[in-house]
């Protein structure tokens, strides 16, 4: 004879239940030694108190797969069938380390009707992955098993009813038991919200749920939004009652919320909800508040924005908590690697911002000695890479980027950004600059967020602050979705053919005329901002050649990803820091020791090959070669000034204008490509041709371009820097050589002899000197 026990004494024995346990009811910490004795006892309980139950949804974990929690629900919850009347009464059972089940989220109240005693219904699992217990012939056991509470402040946000889940992968990582077919209609005014029901817009359902709130008596907050890996569009969105989170006083973890998932169509719809406060309502009480329209400078990332307008001006706000998406297991692991690096790295810098009103650790900046050398030549253009804010990244980790003389993209430092606020980004921004030794940038990519639009314009001034492609191409595939093919084209063609700003802005005015479209909101505030994100606007800047149209892939690749683990993140990252050092110690080589074929006989095409490094040199000779393919034509000339029309043979339209002056050589293109890129183009190239120039002056050479760029050979005040970046590239120039002479001295003693020696020799003939 086997015996099986059950929990608070609850015997499965014939499907007959103890009559001494006819009052006990499901509560929090309830502990059980399967999932199926959790089901059994649920199914008890519901036959005693006049109801009969399904099984819901399971979730996996993303470690192994295996099963990590389970629900299970009353049979009239969903709207699937008519007999369900969307009940939310349900349980989850939750496994533990220990492999017992803990019952951690529970729903007694249902919105029916309950019998007396009714006869459980059948519910049969779904086969998981793990093979389910056998099951056991049973006897009474007269041992009570153990009960453990589980702490509040350990249970996870109330979960959503199960009738979500018959929209497949509405959730990641969960599993349905149900397949259905129903279509839902959109959402109708008065109605109550519930799964399947349909929008036009993710602010129509903001408004919808608004408006419902209004009716049952809380106010709404915009939470959190999810974007895809794939394009950084936004997926899906959350409206969570205004006492979610613990971050105010006046908050208590309310779990109640809706989330709207966008279709394929374009629409949204509604596949996760919860209803249920854990505070007082009042139902019919007016919010008087008025409704923003939904955009992610209100709704960042993580940040939630209370969604108070008052109609009295005088008390209108909008509050605002900072949150920490940055696990506090991470500071101890960070600092001490960070720690550790000073040990070997002396310019290694790192910083962590306090909290100003309770002292706790927020966001974390840091940078190695080669990064900041590596700024000192290649900083003038940077990357901010905030691709965690895309999705549902765990791990809010941010780069900045410069791209080096072979273009290829350099590590300028790192950070993990505790949330979205101007306070966040602006510290970051103060800490980067500081730790770069004041250098100043000439351009900046970044995302289009007010916050970090802020803290820019204050930390850097005069910096062109151009909009990261893959919020201009989400924003454009939610606002045009609904235009006609033939303006999406025009659009398109207006954006990214037009050369020069007045051709834009001509063509783009055609265009709204064209379509009538001078009333459409969206369209008049991007021409607004036309100077951070139109090729023809960005072109008058320096921007060392970082694509337009492009989206910049993430520096570390796939070595650093959304759900990187805690024990795995340094090894990852200095792994994948290892390897990008790694390819530019290889282009070194080849700069140096492969020459590349001459395809002309210019003298020119000879100077770049020999100063050059071999990426640039090759941009560099196509231009020269495809000069050839071009007509040149003086059209007008007063003094020293010249004026040339050059354009395409066989190609009317591709045309450009160059102004060249005689007295110092200096040229200007229509096409802008040298005050972007830092290149002369085939335009000028031409013209150069034309007058018999048969080498380039020097100040179209950049020195960043160059082989010994890395170098940081720095060589007088005409380079055009002033006195604090000279005294800034000298430090870090000899801070650089100085680290060379470490490594390579101390790999023998023989070599650490040379290395001295070298560097007495050295020091003797400055001392002399001074």
């Amino acid at each position: 004879m086997v015996a099986k026990a059950y929990p608070i004494r609850i015997i499965n024995h014939n499907n007959g239940i103890n009559e001494d346990e006819e009052g006990v009811e499901p509560y929090v910490g309830l502990e059980f030694d399967t999932a199926e004795e959790a089901r059994e006892f649920y199914n008890g309980y519901a036959t005693r108190t006049g109801f009969k139950v399904r099984t819901g949804q399971l979730y996996r974990s993303r470690t192994d797969g295996t099963v990590s929690s389970r629900r299970f629900v009353c049979s009239k919850e969903g709207f699937q069938l008519n007999s369900r009347t969307g009940c939310t009464a349900f349980i989850r059972v939750q496994r533990r380390e220990t492999g017992k089940w803990i019952l951690d989220q529970i729903q007694k109240e249902h919105n029916h009707e309950l019998g007396g005693e009714v006869q459980a219904e059948e519910t049969t699992p779904r086969p998981s992955r793990t093979p389910a217990p056998t099951k056991l012939a049973s006897t009474v056991n007269p041992h009570r098993p153990k009960m453990k509470v589980v702490d509040e402040s350990d249970r996870e946000q109330r979960s959503c009813p199960s009738s979500f889940k018959r929209f497949k992968g509405s959730g990641e990582g969960e599993e349905s038991d149900e397949h259905h077919q129903t279509q839902q209609p959109k959402a109708v005014t008065g109605t109550e919200p519930y799964a399947g029901l349909e929008f036009g817009s993710a602010n129509e359902a903001c408004q919808f749920y608004q408006g419902y709130a209004e009716v049952v008596g809380f106010r709404v907050r915009i939470g959190q939004l999810f974007r895809s890996k794939v394009d950084g569009s936004i997926t899906s969105r959350r409206f969570v009652c205004s006492r979610e989170g613990f971050q105010h006083p006046s908050r208590m973890g309310c779990g109640a919320y809706m989330r709207i998932k966008r279709q394929d169509s374009g629409g949204w719809i509604v596949d996760r909800l919860n209803k249920d406060h854990n505070h007082e309502l009042e139902p019919g009480k007016k919010n008087d508040a008025g409704m923003k329209k939904i955009t992610d400078d209100v709704a960042g990332g993580l940040d939630s924005v209370d969604l108070i307008e008052l109609n009295d001006f005088s008390n209108n706000h909008i509050k605002k908590t900072r949150e920490n998406r940055i696990g506090k297991e991470w500071y101890p692991l960070l600092l001490d690697y960070f720690q550790s690096k000073q040990t070997e790295d002396m310019g290694f810098f790192y910083a962590v911002e306090l909290d100003v009103n309770n002292g706790s650790c927020m966001s974390i900046f840091w940078a190695d000695s080669r990064a900041r050398f590596t700024c000192s030549q290649f900083g003038d253009s940077v990357v901010f890479d905030t691709s965690y804010r895309k999705g549902d990244y765990s791990v809010p980790f941010a780069t900045f980027i410069g791209f080096n003389h072979h273009r290829q993209p350099v590590l300028l430092g790192c950070a993990m950004v505790a949330d979205d606020s101007k306070e966040a980004f602006l510290w970051l921004f103060q800490t980067w600059l500081r730790a770069m030794s004041g250098r100043r940038l000439r351009s900046v990519v970044a995302d289009q967020d007010l916050p970090i639009q802020h803290a820019l314009a204050q930390v850097f001034p005069r910096v062109h602050h151009r909009y990261s492609a893959w919020q201009i191409r989400e924003k454009e595939q939610e606002n045009l979705r609904l235009f006609p093919s033939e303006f999406k084209y025009e659009y398109e063609k207006c954006i990214y053919q037009t050369q020069t700003t007045v051709e834009f802005d001509s063509v783009w005015n055609a265009l709204i005329n064209k379509y009538g479209l001078r009333d459409n909101i969206w369209l008049r505030e991007i021409y607004e901002r036309r100077e951070n994100w139109v090729p023809a606007y960005l072109r008058a800047s320096f921007f060392a050649g970082i694509p337009i149209n492009g989206i910049i892939e993430p520096f570390f690749g796939a070595s650093l990803d959304a759900l990187t683990p805690l024990r795995e993140f340094i090894s990852r990252y200095e792994q994948g820091l290892e390897q990008r050092r790694e390819e530019e110690r290889k282009e070194d080589f080849n700069s140096y020791n492969l020459q590349p074929f001459l395809q002309t006989k210019e003298p020119v095409e000879e100077q770049c090959r020999r100063l050059y490094t071999l990426t640039v040199f090759r941009i560099f000779q196509n231009e020269l070669v495809q000069s050839y393919n071009y007509l040149c034509l003086k059209t007008y000339e007063e003094g020293a000034i010249s004026r040339f029309l050059v354009r395409k043979c066989g190609n009317e339209n591709e045309k450009h204008a160059v102004t060249f002056s005689a007295t110092n050589l200096n040229s200007s293109c229509s096409c802008q490509m040298f005050e972007h890129e830092g290149l002369l183009c085939r335009h000028i190239l031409k013209v150069f041709n034309l007058l018999d120039i048969r080498e380039l002056p020097s100040r179209y050479i950049l020195h960043r371009w160059t082989k010994n760029a890395e170098f940081g050979f720095v060589r007088d005040m005409e380079s055009g820097v002033s006195s604090q970046d000279l005294k800034a590239l000298m430090v870090w120039s000899l801070r650089e050589a100085a680290s060379k002479y470490i490594e390579f001295g101390t790999s023998s003693l023989e070599k650490y002899k040379l290395a001295y020696e070298i560097m007495r020799e050295g020091g003797k003939k400055l001392c002399w000197q001074r």
